[in-house]
This record gives C-alpha cells, sequence and structure tokens, in this order.
C-alpha cells in the first residue's frame, strides 16, 4: 500500500507552515506535529502497519522497540503493536537520558528505535546509548518521517554531514520531508518562532 504521508500529515492539521524554532535549537519554516497524527487511532494504526511492513521486508531481527520520549511515545507503541514486540521508552532526568519505571534491557536483546520525526537522530542515538549500556542492542531506527537528514531505506536522498545516526544501521520510515533547517546565527526569524517540541525550548 502506497500512502501519501504529507496528504495524511496535511488532512490532520500536522503540516505546519510558519517560524518555528526546533527541539534541537535549530529553526524551521516547516514542523511536523505528530502527535495530530497520532491522536486518531484509526490513522496511527494505518502508519504503523506499514512501517512494520517495511521493517519486515528487510528480514532484521528484533525482540522489542525503544522510543525516547515525549515526542516518540505514540509511534513507537504503535509500532511495537504492529509488529506484536514488547515496548519500553527512555525518558530525560535532569537533562540526561535515562531509562527507568522498572523496564529492563536484557542482555543481547534487539531493538528498534523509533521516534515520531527523525531529523539530526540526536535523541534516538542518546536513547540507543541507554539501550546498550544495559547490555542491549540497537539493530535500526525507524519513525514515520525523516527529515532528510539522514538517509533511509527505499529513499534516494544521502546523509548530511548533520546526520547523527550510525551509517551501519537502516533507518527505516515512510517518507522524507527535506525541509531547510537554519541555526541560529542564519537565522531571521528568531525572535518570532514558535516553539512547537516536546521540549518546549
Amino acid at each position: 500500500m502506497n500512502l501519501n504521508i504529507e496528504q495524511i500529515y496535511k488532512d490532520a492539521g500536522a503540516y505546519l507552515e510558519g517560524h518555528f524554532k526546533l527541539s534541537s535549537g535549530n529553526y524551521s519554516k516547516h514542523y511536523l506535529q505528530s502527535a495530530k497524527v497520532l491522536e486518531d487511532p484509526k490513522t496511527a494504526k494505518l502508519l504503523a502497519e506499514a512501517l512494520a511492513n517495511e521493517i519486515r521486508k528487510s528480514g532484521i531481527e528484533f525482540d522489542a522497540v525503544c522510543s525516547p520520549a515525549l515526542g516518540g511515545l505514540l509511534a513507537g507503541f504503535a509500532l511495537a503493536t504492529a509488529l506484536d514486540v514488547r515496548f519500553i521508552f527512555a525518558e530525560r532526568v535532569n537533562g540526561e537520558m535515562s531509562i527507568r519505571r522498572g523496564f529492563e534491557v536484557k542482555e543481547g536483546e534487539r531493538y528498534i528505535m523509533c521516534e515520531d520525526i527523525i531529523t539530526t537522530g540526536g535523541s534516538a542515538l542518546e536513547a540507543a546509548a541507554q539501550i546498550e549500556a544495559g547490555g542491549g542492542k540497537v539493530v535500526a531506527f525507524a519513525a514515520l518521517a525523516n527529515r532528510g537528514f539522514c538517509k533511509r531505506v527505499g529513499s534516494n536522498i544521502d546523509s548530511k554531514p548533520n546526520c547523527k545516526l550510525p551509517c551501519d544501521k537502516p533507518l527505516f520510515a515512510l517518507a522524507d520531508f527535506d525541509f531547510a533547517m537554519y541555526s541560529p546565527d542564519e537565522c531571521d526569524f528568531k525572535d518570532i518562532a514558535y516553539k512547537p517540541g516536546s521540549r518546549g525550548n
């Protein structure tokens, strides 16, 4: 099934245009508000099943899904449900990613790290480090959408220098959104930027 991911975001009022400050501290004139898409369980199920199918086709072996909170929680849980595997999440404590709430990472357990949106992959990589510190292994990264900084399976967009994801592990996503992003030094609209990210910065 070929889904028009951009149209799904637009229909949900989740494809935003304006002036935005991203969680990374950079700026953009576009923002994808995945929570608006995922508030509809039918849409969440549709997207998660499409992403799960892409992962299954690859033949990668996995045991569980992990997401960084807060943005990745809904996407990660929906993906784990579609894949019928365990789901855990990492969250920030005093600015550092941590796995808490009684979650245990088993030695040798294989994880897919899932976000709603992958920009440079920084948060996913921080959460992945916690999985590996606990003895687990991150075998792939996944997201509903890719902001175009990292190369995903099935895309002709190459990774850009600011992609933080490891090149030896696949990224699965349903679509690329190659929006321009500006550093604070490059941005001419930062004084009026809206801050929609889950970290509120």
